[in-house]
């Protein structure tokens, strides 16, 4: 028997990622960020809110990464959900992360972080009932501990080996990506020849 549960944001899993841009200052802020989903083969959109010192630089440099947030790095990236650059100016140096500057586009590279998308701004979307933040993915670079040969894939990223992390709306918890069970577009494969 189903429930009826009302209106809840009830869409999981949700991936925990970092968004980073530079200041006009070249401070590094960095927010920790859920609601963020790819759009196209080569494009991210962010739906974050104005508010943000990180959007703020992202619209002053019109660059920013997503950087997947690991279980290694739980801490860090919580941190960068509590803390806000709007008040802290400091909070990247406070958290301990790294950072280099990305070859392809005017934005900060957490070392820390396993894989990251870095972006070019594309547009700001807002509405009055969704504010957006899209990037076209000029690169991405992982480290090499989680790029491997996997199904016949040649220099792809591992899920299994990226232990990221996913948000539980629900009751505010992380949990982390779990193991392979099935292969996309194959597993219900049976069913077409019914």
């Amino acid at each position: 028997m189903r429930k009826n549960l009302g209106v809840q944001p009830a869409l999981f899993p949700m991936p925990v990622v970092i968004v980073a841009a530079y200041g006009a200052d070249g401070n590094i802020c960095a927010m920790n960020a859920a609601w963020a989903q790819i759009c196209d083969m080569d494009k991210i959109a962010l739906f974050i809110d104005a508010d943000h010192k990180t959007t703020k630089n992202i619209m002053e440099t019109k660059a920013f990464t997503v950087s997947v947030a690991d279980v290694p790095n739980m801490e860090t990236a919580d941190f960068f959900g509590i803390a806000t650059g709007n008040k802290m100016p400091d909070k990247f140096e406070k958290s301990g992360c790294h950072a280099v500057k990305s070859e392809f586009v005017n934005a900060p590279i957490i070392t820390e972080y396993p894989v990251t998308l870095e972006c070019e701004l594309l547009e700001e979307i807002n509405t009055e009932n969704m504010h957006a933040i899209v990037g076209k993915i000029v690169n991405v670079s992982a480290e090499e501990s989680v790029v491997g040969d996997g199904d016949g894939v040649t220099d792809k990223i591992l899920p299994e080996k990226v232990n990221a992390l996913i948000f539980d709306q629900y009751r505010s918890g992380y949990f982390a990506v779990g193991e392979k069970v099935g292969q996309a577009w194959n597993a219900g494969a049976g069913l077409m020849k019914k």
